[in-house]
């Protein structure tokens, strides 16, 4: 779970309300996020985020060329 702050919380507060939009429903159905998430088949951006933040971190530490994103790990 991510904390309730930060960009990441803005980020999924975005999401959340454009899967809403997507499904037509509003606040006052008071529908969770993770059943707008399962009925949309969209994944969770901090997730995604995550995931892409260590696929990064592998590809950087897979080369072997001597540039600056080694150091940075």
């Amino acid at each position: 779970m991510v904390a309730n702050y930060g960009p990441h919380n803005k980020a999924q507060r975005h999401s959340a309300g454009d899967e809403r939009v997507m499904l037509g429903v509003s606040l006052r159905d008071q529908i969770r996020n993770e059943e707008i998430r399962r009925r949309t088949r969209v994944t969770d951006i901090a997730e995604r985020v995550a995931k892409l933040k260590w696929q990064w971190a592998g590809q950087k530490a897979r080369k072997t060329d001597g540039s600056w994103g080694l150091k940075v790990l």
